[in-house]
């Protein structure tokens, strides 16, 4: 369900604050376009604590693989990287549909390390955004839809108080990648 209480703004205001309290740059200095790795200069533990961040403003709770972990899980190992290391055909493909097509460094054979500098900000939002999306009609605890939120960012049940159980980031892409391969038949 597409939920209404929690903004996009209110996500960009958050995301900006747990990468800049992270990454201890100022928040001017991040844009919606900004790469993580490339032009903020997070290294893969900052993005542990970003999600967690992230998790602790909202109430969700972040992917803790990224989306070629699961390919490589759902459809075999050497499905989205291969040997060496780098990327795949089908890997790239499910990329592009993932992170759009503006990415022209985003082909077969690019290495792994690459990969993690086309994360922006935006693309994390997005992230963040899905999983306030999967907001259940109705509190799994007692079964009302009286949802709202106090400070715009976390979500609980106006009936019996308890906070909203939304799908793990980590779920979604997992039911992304399915419904992919049954649309697009990649695998």
């Amino acid at each position: 369900m597409k939920q209404e209480l929690v903004t996009e703004e209110k996500v960009f205001q958050e995301l900006k604050r747990s990468i800049a309290e992270s990454l201890r740059i100022d928040l001017e200095s991040i844009q919606p376009d900004s790469s993580l790795v490339g032009n903020l200069g997070a290294e893969s533990l900052d993005f542990l604590d970003i999600n967690y961040r992230l998790e602790q403003a909202f109430g969700i709770r972040m992917a803790r693989h990224f989306v070629l972990e699961h390919v490589e899980e759902i459809f075999g190992e050497g499905s989205a990287i291969d040997q060496n290391g780098r990327l795949t055909q089908r890997g790239a493909e499910l990329l592009k549909l993932r992170l759009g097509d503006h990415h022209p460094t985003l082909k077969p054979g690019t290495e792994l390390d690459q990969i993690t500098a086309l994360i922006t900000v935006q693309s994390l939002g997005r992230g963040v955004l899905d999983i306030l999306n999967s907001l259940p009609q109705a509190c799994t605890h007692c079964g009302t839809s009286a949802w709202l939120s106090d400070d715009g960012a976390r979500i609980r049940c106006g009936s019996c108080g308890k906070g909203a159980a939304f799908a793990t980031g980590d779920d979604l892409i997992k039911d992304w990648l399915r419904k992919v391969q049954e649309e697009k038949k990649i695998f």
